[in-house]
């Protein structure tokens, strides 16, 4: 079964730090949310919601209890919509400091994310939550009347401005080429050195990303056990803590199998440490992190691309206008990348303008032949 990442581990690490300054309920609303596999990311990211939340709530006076562990749900049931409005505006005025003196304001996706995450607080205590006489904690859910700003675009929009910023099916072939044969070139004598130590681990994780279009954190906690060479499929743990079965192209699974013919001479892991991609941290092999996988897809595709960035999530999208683009369904693709409804996966019909374009000639050639 494939291990947790690093993120993964110091999210629910924050969890149980967490949850011991919070009010009795927000610790019952996480241990219900844990016990129906909602990810821990997402957890600890509502737990910096809640306390900024009731911290505000402290500061504006409309709860009196010396600290947000105290404050009873009783506020929470007598707030007006009114409240939940000021709160939002704060959070959409609040100067947030990004670097040392260079303060940004919260985008519109952070905000809607403490809307969701308050959504989801406030339906478990009017919902799901049960006291000593079986009854709800209360039933006035005030974020019942709380809408959650519409993206200001369309989904043809969306898809453009994804398209804009994603590779081809040629130009993921000659990226990871690159990678292969002429990044090193770029490179002084003591990088190109340290780059070959690194080079068939950091290919075989491009091509993994570009031929399976899986997360960058199920790449990240992969384990030795979880690849089936035979079939060419990886075993991924995702969203919703569910195991799933990944298909990867033969190029990606080859890829794979020349970095794992080099991993222990490479890295000179413990035998217990069974994570396929590994790095070398003071003479130790430990796994590679999420974030490190990020800066080295960021690293190759700008010396490939003479600047322009690519994030292990847009070759998650290049692999999904492939795949598409190929003659894969959508319901075939929805399952390769793990998502839980249709919805999310036909952002991905609309990716590629090239369908439209070509029809709109063929038709426009027609109507010039009929003239």
């Amino acid at each position: 079964m494939p291990a947790p990442t690093r993120k993964t581990i110091l999210a629910e690490q924050h969890i149980e730090q967490a949850i011991q300054d919070m009010p009795f309920y927000v610790v019952e609303y996480i241990r219900s949310k844990k016990r129906a596999s909602y990810s821990s990311l997402t957890l600890s990211g509502y737990l910096h919601d809640y306390k900024r939340f009731f911290d505000w709530l402290r500061q504006e006076g409309l709860a009196t209890a010396e600290t947000t562990k105290d404050v009873p749900y009783t506020v929470l049931e007598k707030l007006q919509k009114k409240d939940i409005e000021l709160f939002i505006e704060m959070l959409m005025e609040e100067k947030i400091e990004k670097n040392e003196g260079v303060f940004v304001k919260r985008s519109a996706d952070s905000t809607n994310r403490f809307i969701q995450s308050l959504k989801s607080l406030f339906n478990y205590l009017t919902q799901e939550s049960e006291s000593d006489d079986g009854e709800c904690y209360f039933y006035r859910n005030v974020m019942a009347k709380i809408k959650t700003p519409k993206k200001q675009e369309s989904t043809a929009f969306r898809s453009k401005r994804i398209s804009a910023s994603m590779y081809s099916g040629k130009q993921m072939t000659d990226f990871l080429n690159f990678v292969k044969r002429d990044y090193v070139n770029t490179l002084e004598s003591r990088a190109a050195a340290r780059f070959e130590h690194n080079r068939l681990r950091d290919i075989a994780i491009i091509s993994l990303l570009q031929g399976s279009g899986a997360r960058v954190n199920e790449v990240a906690g992969l384990l030795l056990a979880d690849i089936d060479t035979v079939h060419g499929d990886i075993t991924a743990l995702r969203k919703g803590n569910q195991l799933d079965t990944i298909s990867v192209t033969e190029t990606a699974m080859q890829d794979l199998k020349e970095y794992l013919e080099e991993r222990d001479w490479l890295y000179k892991p413990d035998k217990k440490n069974q994570f396929v991609f590994l790095t070398k941290y003071r003479g130790k092999a430990n796994p590679i992190t999420v974030e490190s996988i990020e800066k080295l897809v960021k690293k190759y595709s700008e010396a490939f691309m003479d600047g322009k960035r690519l994030s292990p999530h847009k070759l998650r999208h290049s692999f999904s206008k492939g795949f598409l683009d190929e003659g894969g369904s959508l319901p075939a693709l929805r399952d390769q990348l793990g998502h839980n409804s249709i919805e999310t996966t036909s952002l991905y019909m609309n990716v590629s303008q090239e369908e439209q374009r070509s029809v709109l000639k063929r038709m426009d050639s027609s109507n010039k032949r009929k003239e």
